[in-house]
């Protein structure tokens, strides 16, 4: 029983909140059940620790028994050292330690994607977890994250992403204008999510929508600046019916990538 909340290997694992030693380790945290039961179904190679109180761990007889298949030995630790390596007030009585597995860019393309989601300078952690998941229900077949976007493994996203971090490729690249590249030559054509574009029904009608895509999205505040927005294909705006002055980020990033999966899956059948 680990029971020191500030034992040196309690701290290691609550720094990993901070972006600084997740880049120098290639760790990141994984809190709560939800979380940590996706990582051992998809990925339980990645997983380093994990950490649970005993009243979390008897809750999950399911998390039991993925851990043991995958060789995993709980270390139990006392409610006060899951707090405090934690990031949420509440963990939920789990706690993992887990390694990054990001994508690069040139794999993404290499698989001859229909639905890519790219995120320009996304600086909201809830909204790059949102699209993450909103992606992954769509049936996206991969995120790219470009310019100054959060870092993906941040405990915000991961937690917001409900463990779609775990079902689809993502892709950490420096560079926007190398990504659209990458996605024409496999393709592509690259749509541009922005309030100074087209009606997006009227490019539905045209089959715009139906064509393999890589949605690019901006940033909350800013949209995307006039550079990004050149070097899309399209770019298109949704209409707003009622009288709600705009939609959120990742509210509109859940309507474009659906609008697209629907498109190209009535386009295959018909």
């Amino acid at each position: 029983m680990l029971e020191n909340p500030r034992s040196p290997r309690v701290r290691a694992v609550a720094k990993l909140t901070k972006r600084s030693a997740r880049s120098d380790t290639g760790l990141y945290l994984l809190e709560g059940p939800q979380s940590v039961r996706e990582a051992l179904t998809y990925r339980p190679g990645a997983i380093v620790e994990l950490f649970t109180a005993t009243a979390g761990w008897d809750k999950h007889p399911d998390i039991r028994a993925k851990a043991a298949d995958a060789g995993i030995e709980p270390v139990f630790v006392t409610d006060y050292v899951l707090a405090a390596m934690a990031d949420t007030v509440t963990p939920q009585g789990l706690v993992a330690v887990a390694r990054q597995t990001p994508t690069s860019g040139r794999d993404v393309f290499a698989a001859a994607p229909r639905l890519v989601a790219i995120c320009e300078e996304i600086r909201d952690p809830g909204n790059l977890g949102t699209i993450i998941r909103a992606a992954d229900a769509a049936g996206a077949d991969a995120v790219i994250l470009t310019g100054r976007t959060v870092d993906p493994y941040n405990p915000k996203v991961v937690r917001a992403t409900t463990g779609s971090l775990f079902h689809l490729p993502v892709s950490v690249a420096a560079d926007l204008e190398d990504v659209v590249e990458q996605a024409h030559a496999a393709g592509l054509s690259v749509i541009a999510a922005d309030v100074k574009g087209d009606d997006l029904l009227a490019a539905r009608a045209e089959g715009v929508l139906a064509r393999p895509t890589g949605w690019l999205f901006g940033n909350e505040a800013h949209g995307l600046e006039d550079a990004a927005l050149a070097l899309a294909d399209h770019v298109l705006k949704l209409p707003i019916f009622g009288r709600a002055e705009s939609l959120n980020l990742a509210t509109a990033a859940s309507v474009c990538l659906y609008e697209s999966a629907f498109a190209q899956r009535a386009a295959s059948v018909s």
